[in-house]
């Protein structure tokens, strides 16, 4: 596995991936701009050209993550024009620097029926990659539980494959949020992978969010802690990574920086735990 955490570009595409190094990671992810904006950025090809010859070099790899306002259910159509040229400039940006994707998370809704809200996912989806040729994928990423959508594997194959185009599509794996949703619950890892082959999901997954739970079971909460301080046991981690499903997977924590463990001390003790057999 390529294991790391999410970094900030705050002093660029190339500065995130040495952090990374300096941090003992393999694996990053980061938000290729303002995390709380759709605005579309102008970046700096030659910083993420120089991020993507690092990451080369080093044997690195990275992902991105669209900022929090991108929905693939926008509350209002006309948002939509922005979220679409939003991703797809998060998309080329991936790109640039030799990211393996963009994660967005399922869409959700409160506000209009459920069928419909599917419908709208798709189209969305469809917008985007009509316009996108890139080797970069979108990846989508499971729900904790707010609402009920995108809280299972069958969920996310289902829309995957109602695309127009499915092979521009992976998934990201959220540990936080199928602990808080009921779909993983700590003990069931093996049916889980096992649903999940059936399914098809584990063959197009590309990243793991490595998240510890704040919250019990299916509390539908996302809160992240760190790996040894929320309800999900160090044994129950240490069984997904070593299960042969997740082998060459990158594995990113968003653990919280400031409750007295640090990034770098999460990944040294994930490369420790990843020592071992697999199950």
């Amino acid at each position: 596995m390529y294991i790391g955490s999410h970094v900030s570009i705050k002093h660029g595409y190339l500065h995130a991936a040495k952090a990374t190094h300096a941090l003992g990671g393999k694996a990053f992810q980061y938000f290729p701009k303002n995390p709380r904006s759709l605005m579309v950025k102008e970046f700096s090809h030659d910083d993420a050209s120089a991020c993507l010859t690092f990451c080369k070099e080093q044997q690195i790899k990275s992902v991105a993550h669209t900022p929090y306002p991108t929905k693939l259910i926008p509350d209002k159509r006309e948002i939509e024009d922005r979220i679409i040229d939003s991703i797809l400039n998060d998309l080329h940006i991936a790109e640039a620097c030799g990211s393996v994707g963009i994660v967005v998370h399922f869409g959700t809704t409160k506000t209009i029926e459920i069928i419909e809200a599917y419908q709208k996912m798709i189209e969305m989806l469809n917008r985007v990659l009509a316009q996108w040729d890139g080797q970069a994928k979108l990846l989508i990423e499971n729900n904790a539980g707010g609402t009920n959508m995108g809280i299972t594997l069958e969920e996310m194959v289902q829309v995957r494959e109602l695309t127009d185009d499915p092979s521009k599509i992976g998934f990201c794996f959220d540990t936080c949020h199928a602990f808080a949703s009921g779909l993983w619950n700590g003990e069931d890892w093996i049916q889980v992978v096992e649903k999940g082959e059936e399914l098809g999901y584990f063959e197009h997954l590309e990243v793991i969010h490595m998240n510890n739970s704040k919250y019990p079971f299916r509390s539908r909460k996302d809160r992240h802690a760190n790996l040894t301080k929320g309800h999900i046991s160090p044994e129950q981690i240490q069984m997904l990574i070593h299960s042969k499903a997740l082998k060459n997977k990158l594995v990113i924590l968003e653990t919280p920086k400031d409750e007295g463990i640090t990034h770098q001390d999460e990944i040294s003790l994930l490369n420790k735990w990843s020592f071992g057999g697999q199950m």
